[in-house]
């Protein structure tokens, strides 16, 4: 309300833009907090993975691309369905692809791929990035583990998607080592029986 009453020019705007944005952030701290705490059931359906993944780059598409980050997808056709909460979904990739952005300071390249394998729905989703050092591989998915500068991440982000990946009977892996990038190999079952195109 002040940010719409300020006039054009006021030397207060400043300040009204960091406490509008700092509210975000908090929001989305607190938002962070609840997803992690969140155990409840939500409504399962037969979510179709590419649709996912190619939703949630089109969410994305302008920070990649004022992050100078390039984007390949090698998307397989006729993906069978998983069992699970598309919305949950999202905010694994989400994550992942936000988290690829924030190790390319520079730029580089966002790969995602998509296959079926073994009755398995596989997302590979890798970066050209800084990568993560060994000591903190391990670490990466706890709640509140976070390598981002002071201010920049909350630590709860892969431990969320981890949760997420977990409800779904899937499973996540990491492979990264510094200065060569890091990749997220993510599996979920895939619905038998399915008839899909």
């Amino acid at each position: 309300m002040l940010a719409k009453q300020m006039p054009e020019g006021d030397p207060r705007q400043s300040i009204i833009e960091k406490i509008v944005k700092q509210t975000f952030r908090a929001s989305e701290i607190v938002n962070n907090l609840l997803n992690f705490s969140r155990t409840g059931p939500s409504a399962l359906a037969d979510v179709d993975v590419n649709r996912v993944v190619e939703e949630t780059l089109s969410l994305v598409a302008h920070p990649l691309k004022t992050s100078q980050v390039q984007v390949v997808k090698h998307l397989t056709e006729g993906l069978p369905p998983v069992r699970g909460s598309a919305n949950k979904l999202q905010q694994v990739f989400l994550n992942l692809f936000l988290n690829a952005r924030d190790a390319m300071p520079t730029g580089g390249i966002l790969e995602v791929r998509t296959a079926a394998h073994n009755g398995s729905v596989e997302i590979e989703v890798a970066d050209t990035g800084n990568g993560i050092p060994r000591d903190h591989i391990h670490k990466i998915f706890d709640p509140f583990f976070t390598t981002k500068p002071g201010g920049r991440g909350t630590g709860l982000g892969l431990s969320v998607s981890y949760g997420i990946i977990k409800e779904h009977a899937g499973k996540i892996d990491v492979r990264s080592a510094p200065g060569r990038g890091t990749s997220f190999h993510v599996e979920f079952p895939a619905v038998r029986n399915a008839v899909h195109a």
